[in-house]
């Protein structure tokens, strides 16, 4: 089974970029100095950020269907990212080195299955959610703090 892992696109980010501390408090998003790797995940690139490189951490609505599954939650974005991931078959290090929740999707947004992997072991994982018809795509999330990390559709 062929999968595809897809960063956010930075488009809808672009507005916070060098924005001052108190316009980026007005949506919510505090700037950030990166001080260690890892430890900040960017969601456009799917990389840990390096030291010295600037991120907004702000909240981000990943599933917004109108079911109970409805979610937000807090995300990183590297500051002047440019080109989202879109990287088949491979999983990135940042999901690699990390636990994952592996969450399954049906088209209408309803959760069908869901499971922890560590993410050197989610192909397996990725491609057992994908035998199933009804699974339009995976949202991985970073098992320990439960943040949106990527998603994952079939290629």
């Amino acid at each position: 089974m062929t999968f595809r892992i897809e960063g956010l696109d930075p488009a809808q980010f672009q507005h916070l970029f060098g924005l001052g501390d108190s316009e980026l408090a007005a949506f919510g998003a505090t700037r950030h100095v990166v001080d260690a790797k890892p430890g900040y995940p960017d969601r456009i690139e799917v990389r840990d950020c390096e030291p010295g490189e600037t991120v907004v951490l702000l909240n981000y609505e990943h599933q917004p269907a109108e079911t109970a599954y409805r979610s937000r939650h807090a995300i990183f974005v590297r500051e002047g990212a440019q080109a989202r991931l879109d990287l088949v078959d491979t999983i990135p290090e940042a999901l690699r080195i990390r636990p994952i929740s592996l969450r399954a999707f049906s088209e209408t947004g309803m959760m069908l299955d869901a499971d922890l992997a560590d993410g050197a072991d989610l192909a397996p994982l990725i491609e057992r959610f994908f035998a199933n018809p009804d699974v339009a795509c995976l949202h991985a999330h970073y098992a320990r703090r439960g943040c949106y990390a990527a998603r994952i559709v079939r290629a």
